[in-house]
């Protein structure tokens, strides 16, 4: 009976060993699941971080690349802007204004038959300028009704006035030798190239009478004088 108990004790003592290091191992296993746990979710934080950190570093670097590319872009393209203003600046001419312009009438007929009127516009502004094309003219009557004067059959030349220079058109016309013209001009109204503002001019004295009425009068385009 004795060692009967003895052994039953042992047995107790044995199965609470074993309990005991059941229980350490799991403990243990639990633990170290933990730490591991711990360790992976400072890892994937860290590493999270570290992401982001790089993400920051590398957003914030490819941001100043991104804005250091569309800053670049936004040079290139104004100072392109830039270029291309100052060459279309540089290659272009404004017409010549009406006020910038000394406006003349001559006459200029060549023979007795042949009527010319020319008007001489010299360029009076600091800038050159172009007064290429048709003025527009009308001649005004005795009786104080005005025409307009038809373009004559040529093709315009580019006529650029530096200042000081001049530029020269005409109005050619039939002369009336039989003292029976109808037509009593008084006045010229010109309006040059590409412009709004008139001016009026004396019909220059001296001047052949115009034979027929004042539609068979004709306006030819500029042309420099050099």
């Amino acid at each position: 009976m004795k060692y009967t108990r003895i052994a039953a004790l042992a047995a107790i003592g044995v199965a609470a060993t074993l309990s005991l290091t059941a229980c350490g191992d799991d403990s243990g296993k639990d633990s170290s699941a933990k730490g591991s746990s711990s360790s992976s979710s400072s890892s994937s934080n860290g590493g999270s971080k570290s992401v982001g950190g790089s993400g920051s570093d590398g957003s914030g670097s490819g941001g100043s690349q991104a804005s250091n590319a569309k800053a670049g872009s936004g040079e290139n393209t104004k100072e392109e802007a830039s270029a291309n203003g100052a060459t279309k600046t540089g290659s272009k001419v404004t017409f010549c204004k009406t006020q910038d312009l000394a406006i003349d009438a001559t006459d200029a007929a060549p023979d007795e038959e042949s009527g010319r009127i020319n008007i001489t516009m010299i360029n009076r502004g600091s800038t050159t300028c172009s007064a290429t094309g048709f003025a527009g003219v009308d001649i005004k009557d005795a009786d104080h009704t005005s025409s307009p004067i038809e373009r004559g059959q040529a093709q315009p030349r580019v006529t650029i006035l530096k200042p000081g220079d001049a530029a020269v058109f005409d109005l050619a016309y039939d002369i009336d030798n039989t003292g029976n013209s109808l037509a009593t001009p008084t006045d010229i109204l010109v309006t040059p190239p590409n412009e709004t503002h008139t001016v009026s001019l004396k019909w220059p004295a001296g001047a052949g009478a115009i034979k027929g009425a004042y539609t068979d009068v004709q306006v030819y385009p500029t042309h420099t004088t050099k």
